[in-house]
């Protein structure tokens, strides 16, 4: 079985994750509460990295939580089928909340909430590259022809939540804020550790150094590849067939360059400075 997508307010959806009646009301009903911390991300650019973070430094560096609990329970995407209306009955705080979602549709009850975001960005290559390896194994992107075909999808902004390009325009026009924290991929990868104690502070989490010692130990890919907790190896072939592609395949920066010709990324390049032209920051790979 393949995903067909759906659309919202011209954003792809698959209907095996959300729902337009869902993503209305997470848009328009939705109440978000002042201590929500958002972990909001552009599919397959470190989503999954940062819920093992911060389920760490919530515990205190304990890692009894990312152990035990899978992790679309403790930090759940709150535009999932049935997930709005069950987040809206958590009682413990702060609630943990992963999300996809363009900054355009998020809650609205958002703007006036002092809740904190913490928004991870990626090399736009790199995940496109993951995209592809993700779109393999599972029901909730389609299967491309190939990697030209999804690239084109890519640049046009025909895949699940829509444009890479008009998610971080959205996003990083909070970049001002207090409650906004920019993380990328790339400085996760540099140091990791440094990032903790980065995210810790925006937290207002005050952690010795034993726990931050924990917290990078055990959200390291390698500990997480082995997480059943973590690697959604507990989800069922029919929704994610690992014999494929496993869902975490390399944990790294730069294996776009195994997968562009030299004119397809050089076609990407021309997207992306046209597409980004006027943005008021700069990332890592712009230098390249």
């Amino acid at each position: 079985m393949t995903s067909e997508y759906s659309h919202y307010k011209g954003m792809c959806f698959s209907p095996f994750s959300t729902s337009v009646e869902t993503l209305t009301f997470v848009e328009n009903e939705f109440q978000v509460l002042d201590d929500d911390i958002f972990n909001v991300v552009y599919p397959k650019s470190g989503t999954s990295w940062m819920i093992e973070i911060l389920s760490l430094i919530i515990s205190g560096g304990n890692p009894h939580w990312s152990r035990t609990v899978p992790n679309w329970e403790r930090v759940p995407w709150m535009e999932i089928l049935n997930m709005p209306e069950k987040l809206q009955t958590v009682s413990e705080r702060p609630r943990l909340i992963s999300s996809h979602l363009p900054f355009h549709l998020f809650p609205k009850s958002f703007s006036s909430s002092k809740a904190k975001v913490i928004y991870t960005v990626r090399h736009p290559k790199d995940v496109l590259t993951s995209y592809y390896h993700f779109s393999t194994m599972t029901v909730y992107c389609k299967k491309p022809e190939s990697f030209e075909q999804l690239l084109q999808d890519f640049l046009t902004g025909d895949v699940i939540y829509g444009s890479w390009f008009d998610h971080i325009r959205g996003w990083t026009s909070m970049k001002d804020q207090s409650r906004f924290l920019l993380v990328t991929y790339e400085d996760l990868l540099k140091d990791l550790r440094g990032s903790v104690v980065r995210i810790c502070k925006f937290l207002g989490r005050e952690l010795d150094e034993a726990a931050i010692d924990s917290v990078v130990e055990n959200a390291t890919f390698k500990i997480m590849k082995d997480n059943k907790m973590a690697n959604f190896s507990l989800m069922p072939d029919e929704l994610m067939d690992q014999k494929k592609s496993p869902f975490m395949r390399k944990g790294i920066s730069g294996d776009w360059k195994n997968h562009f010709t030299v004119e397809q990324s050089e076609r990407f390049d021309r997207v992306y400075w046209q597409k980004m032209k006027g943005l008021d920051v700069k990332f890592s790979w712009d230098e390249e």
